[in-house]
């Protein structure tokens, strides 16, 4: 029982491993040369003007929060209309099928009978 508990230990140490193993050569082989202008702030290009520590309304962020949440869902939205409309075109096709067939009546009426021969053409025989 102790067993299947050791290899989901050997998993986790292994994963550990693995990221550390990455993180590590991260850093070895990637540059490492930071000058004044790389790690000063950055505004569009523009050279920085005062403090980049000043106090933002709570509101400009809720804002932009709100506008990526529905802007995300606006974009799963269009698919999901896009199969709305077919499978409302499928019904629709299916619900003129049915009524040019006739079985939307609540009382169908049989098919005409052969109509009996004419009294004069009884006679004749």
């Amino acid at each position: 029982m102790y067993f299947q508990f050791a290899n989901v230990l050997v998993f986790f140490a292994l994963a550990f491993v693995l990221c550390g193993l990455m993180l590590g050569l991260g850093i070895l082989l990637r540059p490492a040369n930071p000058s004044r202008s790389k790690l000063s702030t950055y505004e569009c290009g523009e050279p920085p003007s005062g403090p980049a520590w000043i106090n933002f309304n709570i509101r400009f962020y809720l804002i932009a929060l709100v506008f990526v949440i529905f802007d995300v869902e606006l974009a799963f939205v269009y698919p999901v209309l896009a199969e709305i409309t077919l499978f409302i075109g499928i019904l629709a096709v299916g619900l003129v099928y049915v009524w040019v067939k006739g079985d939307l009546e609540w009382l169908k009426r049989l098919p005409a009978e052969a109509a009996p021969a004419a009294p004069a053409a009884r006679r004749a025989a």
